[in-house]
C-alpha cells in the first residue's frame, strides 16, 4: 500500500511538513494523534482511495518526518499549519478525519476556517476546556506528567520503545493490532532528534489550547460531524464532547475497540467514514 503513496514535503508557516498523498477524487485530510504519525492511517487509506477519495495524511509539526520547532503547539497554530498545507495543495474545501490530539487540532481547524471544511470525523478525543476548567491538566495521568518541565523527556529518553508500547498495550482492546514493525516506525519517529520533546510540547500547550477552544465553542459548528470512541477507552466521551460544540453530530461507541481505532477497527471506521461522506455529499 505505502508504495502507491507519494511522500512529499511542503514549506508552510515557516516549517517543513511531511505528508503522504494518494488517490484521486474528493480530498480528505487525515490527522494523527500521539504517539503516532501519518502511519496510523495505513489500513484506512487504501479503503478511502478505492472509494474515490484523494487522501492526504500529514505529520503535524513536531511529529514524524516534519520539522520539530521549539514553539507553536497550541491547537490554533497547528490548525493554521494544516490550513496552510491544504491551501498550498490548491484545495478550496476539504473533509477532515482526525484522532486523539490531532482531533483537537482538527476541531480548531473546522472552527477557525468554517467555510473551508466540508465535514469533520472526530475519533477518540475530547475538546478540552469546555466541561472543566482543569481537564487540560488532569483528564489523564500522563497529561500532567508530559506537562512537567523537562521531566518526561528526562525519564523516557532511551526508553522510548517501552514507554510507547505501554500506551499501545494499555489503551487497546486488541493490543495485537499494533505489530512489532508498527511499533518500530513510531519509535523511529519519537526517538529521533527532538521527537520526544516535540510530542510533549503538544501537552504543555493544552491549557492554551483549552482557552482557545472555549472561545471557538461560543459559536457551534454547522458542518456535519461524526464522533466515535472505543468501548474500551473513551466510550461516549467523544460523541458527547462534539455535541457541545457542533449542531449536527452522528456516531457513538465502537464495540470491542480501544483507543487505536484506525488500527483496531480499520474496516469499520473506513466504512463509517465513507457512508458519512456519501450521506453529506
Amino acid at each position: 500500500m505505502t508504495d502507491e503513496l507519494k511522500h512529499e514535503i511542503a514549506r508552510v508557516n515557516g516549517i517543513r511538513l511531511h505528508y503522504v498523498r494518494g488517490g484521486t477524487g474528493e480530498p480528505v485530510l487525515l490527522v494523527h494523534g500521539w504517539p503516532q504519525t501519518w502511519y496510523e492511517w495505513r489500513r484506512v487509506i487504501p479503503r478511502l482511495i478505492a472509494a474515490g477519495h484523494e487522501v492526504i495524511a500529514v505529520d503535524m509539526r513536531g511529529s514524524g518526518d516534519s520539522d520539530k520547532p521549539a514553539t507553536g503547539y497550541d491547537s490554533n497554530t497547528v490548525a493554521g499549519d494544516l490550513h496552510a498545507l491544504v491551501t498550498h495543495l490548491g484545495f478550496e474545501r476539504i473533509r477532515v478525519v482526525a484522532h486523539d490530539n490531532g482531533a483537537r487540532v482538527a476541531y480548531a481547524y473546522a472552527a477557525n476556517y468554517r467555510h473551508q471544511v466540508k465535514s469533520l470525523v472526530f475519533l477518540e478525543s475530547k475538546i478540552l476546556g469546555i466541561e472543566s476548567e482543569d481537564d487540560a491538566e488532569k483528564e489523564y495521568w500522563h497529561f500532567g506528567f508530559h506537562q512537567a518541565p523537562d521531566l518526561a523527556q528526562l525519564l523516557v529518553t532511551g526508553r522510548e520503545r517501552e514507554y510507547l508500547n505501554y500506551f499501545f498495550t494499555t489503551y487497546a482492546y486488541n493490543p495485537r493490532a499494533i505489530t512489532e514493525s508498527d511499533l518500530d516506525e513510531f519509535v523511529r519517529c519519537y526517538s529521533a532528534a527532538g521527537g520526544l520533546r516535540a510530542g510533549f510540547e503538544f501537552y504543555k500547550a493544552f491549557p492554551e489550547s483549552a482557552r482557545q477552544s472555549r472561545e471557538l465553542a461560543a459559536r457551534k459548528l454547522d458542518i456535519p460531524v461524526m464522533a466515535w470512541g472505543g468501548s474500551h477507552c473513551m466510550g461516549d466521551i467523544s460523541f458527547r464532547s462534539m455535541q457541545q460544540v457542533a449542531h449536527h453530530v452522528e456516531g457513538g461507541v465502537i464495540p470491542e475497540c480501544g483507543h487505536w481505532i484506525a488500527e483496531e477497527k480499520p474496516e469499520f471506521i473506513a466504512t463509517e467514514i465513507l457512508n458519512f461522506h456519501r450521506k453529506h455529499s
